[in-house]
């Protein structure tokens, strides 16, 4: 088998078809590429999509971010200009300044998507879905936890690591290695090298496309939710007495959520005030949410 042979059948198991369908006509494919082996791999594939699809797809275009953290920063975006030379896509770098501390990770996370922007591609495989399932329930999550990573902006969740290293191989490209994915200090990288292979060990299986599957089938059915609790008024206390209980809680945890959801103790409250067990209860964010005439408020 080629070395062609071999990227298309890897590029049949990604999703860059729903992703152009979603976007305007010709649209621009933006790549997030940190010159890793997964990021390397999406602009890989992006650009054999494009070639292939020929003027569906207006161009590629890689971004990469420099967080500021390591010193060999202008290095590595050396070597993603030298990818993106190779395979036929423009570059734009951003460099940012991410201060040591604590929350590091996240705060470059945050700083990182800012600079993105909302369309970017990022190169997330069946294994960091597997990850962030594991993570996301670890924090309290529920149903949306379980849903991860939606496909929208994530080409390769039917492709693993290995996959993305041999793409890298096949077209002779070096992955940039981030140390930190090793860090046992973070959460996702105890998840990464410790509980993942128990649970396969334990399961006497790769566990990886289990959870992976789970998360799709738990995203179906939280959109599901989502569409029947768009027909709720929140503020109508009857309504959401009416509905059943899985609808009325995503009613309301739509209706308070601002930047982040709010937590569930918050949303059962917000149901007693609607059943009439609490006459108003305090929410996230300074706010309260106050019942009259079995109508619903949001209030300072």
């Amino acid at each position: 088998m080629t070395a062609d042979d071999e990227l298309d059948l890897l590029l049949e198991r990604c999703t860059f078809d729903h992703t152009v369908n979603a976007r305007a006509e010709r649209p621009e494919l933006t790549c997030a590429v940190s010159g890793g082996p997964d990021s390397a791999a999406l602009l890989v594939l992006a650009c054999r999509h494009a070639q292939q699809v020929g003027t569906r797809v207006n161009a590629v275009r890689a971004v990469h971010v420099d967080h500021g953290i390591r010193a060999d920063g202008d290095a590595e975006a050396a070597r993603v200009q030298a990818l993106c030379d190779r395979v036929g896509a423009s570059l734009r770098v951003e460099r940012l300044r991410v201060a040591d501390g604590p929350n590091l990770q996240a705060r470059a996370r945050a700083a990182r998507a800012g600079a993105l922007g909302p369309d970017a591609l990022l190169g997330h495989t069946a294994d960091d879905q597997a990850e962030t399932v594991l993570l996301q329930l670890l924090r309290g999550g529920a149903l949306d936890a379980l849903a991860a990573m939606r496909p929208d902006k994530r080409p390769l969740l039917g492709l693993r690591r290995g996959d993305t290293e041999r793409v890298c191989e096949l077209v002779g490209y070096e992955p940039i290695r981030d140390p930190s994915n090793a860090d046992r200090r973070y959460w996702r990288s105890r998840v990464r090298h410790e509980v993942l292979p128990l649970l396969c060990d334990v399961a006497g299986r790769d566990v990886v496309p289990v959870l992976a599957r789970a998360a799709g089938m738990a995203a179906a059915e939280a959109d599901l939710l989502d569409a029947l609790a768009a027909d709720i008024d929140p503020s109508d206390a009857s309504e959401l007495r009416a509905a059943p209980p899985a609808v009325a809680r995503r009613a309301v945890r739509a209706w308070l959520r601002t930047e982040h959801p709010p937590d569930a103790s918050a949303v059962e409250r917000v149901l007693d005030v609607a059943r009439h067990t609490r006459r108003a209860t305090e929410v996230a964010g300074g706010r309260r949410v106050a019942r009259s005439a079995d109508r619903l408020r949001i209030e300072p």
